[in-house]
């Protein structure tokens, strides 16, 4: 997770991959294994979800979200198949919001949009509030 040069920074926190299905996530969470750091997997108001972030560090979203895109690709056919059946699979990117620097630019390039595009995926901007707690976010 990236941290701010000061707290009154604009800046990017992390991406949490978002997953949503009829089905139990439990295996292809499991599958992932150390590769990411799990804030939920279980039911929720009638359907399973799973929120993960990539373990490693990373420093752009657009670099965070290729490092998922690469662990959902090399997933073994019957995770792959958990994934394709998913209701939702977004790749949520959380931004704390400051006032510096304005205006403040994020790049995803066409190359991980495609990517992106490809796993059936959408892209979800997350903007905390100045004054919300970059911990607080932590768990965004």
């Amino acid at each position: 997770m990236i941290q701010s040069d000061g707290p009154s920074t604009t800046h990017f926190l992390n991406v949490d991959l978002e997953i949503t299905s009829k089905y139990d996530l439990q295996p292809l969470v499991q599958r992932l294994g150390r590769k990411v750091h799990v804030h939920y997997v279980g039911r929720d108001r009638g359907k399973y979800s799973a929120r993960l972030e990539i373990a490693k560090d990373t420093k752009t979203a657009d670099s965070t979200i290729r490092a998922l895109c690469r662990l959902i690709e090399a997933l073994p056919e019957a995770e792959r198949s958990m994934w394709n059946a998913a209701i939702v699979r977004s790749f949520s990117i959380g931004i704390q919001a400051g006032p510096q620097p304005n205006p403040c630019d994020f790049v995803i390039r066409p190359q991980t949009l495609r990517v992106v595009s490809d796993l059936a995926a959408e892209i979800v901007f997350t903007i905390y509030a100045l004054g919300f707690t970059t911990q607080a976010a932590q768990g965004h």
